[in-house]
Formats: C-alpha cells, sequence, structure tokens
C-alpha cells in the first residue's frame, strides 16, 4: 500500500516510517530539509518529497496514489518570536492535510495531536472525554486544540474519508535526540550524573509512555480506529519521584536531588522569557511551561487498549530499554 506521511523526519515520524515501510508498505514521506531526510530514512520502501505544510501544490503530488495519510508534523517548539508561526503549521497545516486528502481520494487519516489538549487532571484521571477545565499553556497546545476542531469539522462534511485522531503523552526512549525526546534526553543526563533538579516537591505526575508504544498505536489507530474519534496513547504514571528513583534503580546509581520550588522556576523562566523577547535567544523554558507544574498529568489508555488492543510497556522495562541504548551511545 502507498502511504503518505508528514514528520517521517522526525522522532516519532522516523521510527513509524520505518515500521511501515519494514511491513512492505511505500512510504511517501513529505520533509522540508530532504538531505536530511534521505540519510535518516534509508529503507528502499521510503520515497522522500520535498515540501512543508503549506506547499499546497507539494503536498498534492507527495499525496497521489496514497490511500493512507500519518498527519505527525508540527510545530512543537517552546517558544518563537512570531506566535502565528504555531497557528500556520498547526491549524492551516493540518487542514491543507485533510482537503488535499479528500481531493487525492485518500481513505483514512490518522492525524497526530497532543494529550496536553485535553489539559492536566483535576479531579478523576484524564480519558479522551475529560471536559477541558485549564486554559491551554502553550501556544502548541492551544494551535493542536484549533486543529482538532478543523478535524472535527472535517468529519461533518465528509462521510468518505474517515479520520482518527490519536494523542501520546510523554514520549520517551530510544531515536531522534530533539526537543520532541525531552524526556529521554533528562534520563541520559541522570544517566551520566548530571542532572541535580526535583521539580517542585517531586509530586506531581504525569504519564510516561514507551516510544516502540506510540509507534505501534499509531498502526493500531490506522487499522481499528474508529472514524471521528480519538485515542490517548499513553504510559504509566509516575510522580517526579517515583520516575527518577526509577531511573537511579535501572541505572545503578541513585542521585541526591535538589528541590526546586515553583516560584523559583517561574522566577528563571521570567528572565528566559525576557531575554527571549528583548534579544530574540530562544527560551530554556517559558513562564506558561512552567505553569504546568503546577498540576498532575495523569492519564488513562483504557480506550485505545480496549478498541484497538494496544499495549503498554511497563514504565522500568522501557526505562532499561532506553538506558541499555544509551550506552551504546
Amino acid at each position: 500500500m502507498q502511504i503518505f506521511m508528514t514528520g517521517a523526519s522526525g522522532y516519532v515520524g522516523e521510527l513509524l516510517a520505518n515500521a511501515l515501510a519494514t511491513q512492505g508498505h511505500t512510504i511517501h514521506a513529505l520533509c522540508r530539509d530532504t538531505t536530511k531526510a534521505k540519510k535518516m530514512l534509508q529503507n528502499p520502501n521510503i520515497k522522500v518529497f520535498e515540501g512543508d505544510l503549506l506547499d499546497i501544490d507539494k503536498i498534492e503530488m507527495a499525496m497521489q496514489n496514497c490511500e493512507q495519510v500519518y498527519h505527525l508534523a508540527a510545530y512543537a517548539k517552546v517558544w518563537d518570536k512570531d506566535n502565528n508561526a504555531f497557528y500556520q503549521m498547526n491549524v492551516v497545516g493540518t487542514e491543507n492535510i485533510l482537503n488535499i486528502a479528500k481531493k487525492t481520494g485518500v481513505k483514512k487519516i490518522v492525524f497526530t495531536s497532543t494529550a496536553g489538549v485535553l489539559g492536566p487532571c483535576v479531579g478523576e484521571i484524564v480519558t479522551e472525554k475529560t471536559p477541558q477545565t485549564v486554559p491551554h499553556s502553550t501556544e502548541y497546545e492551544r494551535t493542536k486544540a484549533q486543529a482538532e476542531e478543523k478535524v472535527a469539522a472535517f468529519i461533518k462534511l465528509n462521510a468518505d474519508i474517515e479520520v482518527v485522531t490519536v494523542c501520546p503523552t510523554r514520549v520517551y526512549g530510544a531515536g531522534q535526540m530533539s526537543q520532541s525526546n525531552a524526556v529521554t534526553l533528562l534520563i541520559k543526563k541522570y544517566y551520566h550524573k548530571k542532572w541535580k533538579i526535583l521539580p517542585d516537591d517531586g509530586t506531581k505526575m504525569g504519564n510516561y509512555v514507551f516510544v516502540g508504544d506510540v509507534v505501534q498505536g499509531h498502526i493500531l489507530a490506522m487499522q481499528y480506529g474508529k472514524n471521528g474519534e480519538k485515542y490517548l496513547l499513553g504510559g504509566e504514571n509516575a510522580t517526579y519521584r517515583q520516575f527518577f528513583d526509577m531511573i537511579g534503580e535501572v541505572c545503578g546509581h541513585h542521585l541526591k536531588l535538589i528541590k526546586m520550588p515553583y516560584k523559583i522556576m517561574l522566577f528563571f523562566a521570567k528572565i528566559q522569557q525576557f531575554l527571549a523577547d528583548k534579544f530574540g535567544r530562544p527560551p530554556l523554558i517559558t513562564p506558561a511551561f512552567v505553569r504546568k507544574y503546577l498540576y498532575n498529568w495523569h492519564s488513562s489508555s483504557a480506550k485505545a487498549e480496549k478498541e484497538l488492543g494496544y499495549k503498554i510497556t511497563p514504565l522500568r522495562e522501557g526505562i532499561k530499554n532506553t538506558v541499555e541504548w544509551l550506552k551504546n551511545k
């Protein structure tokens, strides 16, 4: 089968493209940097096409004769001096993919959003049906939520094409050491004894998902996902203390971490934001992102497990796999 994909040169996308190509599918990968992409995606079943989410003609050319679409590409930076960049890539770009897919006769699309769209846990554990009660923290989350609205509107008007949305949580595991793989970068720093910080008091909870599970979750969503449905692709829930303790057990050394109160993190982030706004230097973290530490972010993937056959790699096993990979880096 011929499959069109955006984001194939990204962290999850690279692994997904290679997994599908290994299964015998022909992947049409839309990439802005074709030189980089061709070095990464060397499976003969992967064809690299130059273009981005705003290049309508190039998207249409790359999507010809494809039956399925995986739309993973997104603008996920912590900050940009031009906030409109998030809207253009995440919202307008998604609209372009949807409209061209309809025009070229695609049968099914899997759209990659983020669990951040659903918001933090306020009361019961977060599921796909949890109503949003806390405003989105970042421009990335806001524009991803807007993109989901575009998907919902598209589905209502187009009965001849299916669209399924998947929402990964905090992804980690072997792969590109990029901004999208921040959790693995953290594990790497702990492994090399270079991590010293415990966010606030360490009791806030998050959900950590092994990258291999996310890749399989995408494939399962394409095979079994129901039109118009959303699926959380998550892993185990753990507090920061539990997460770091587990890394320490796997690494064979426990580091003494320094509690970093929320107010101090926020002060540091405000300085970073000031320097970014004044000098255009990308901040390490922003106040909006720090505010996420005020909440718990635990969630449930029960719907994906039941309807897709999605399986979760235990957190300890996933961390062990990641550390073993890091030892050879």
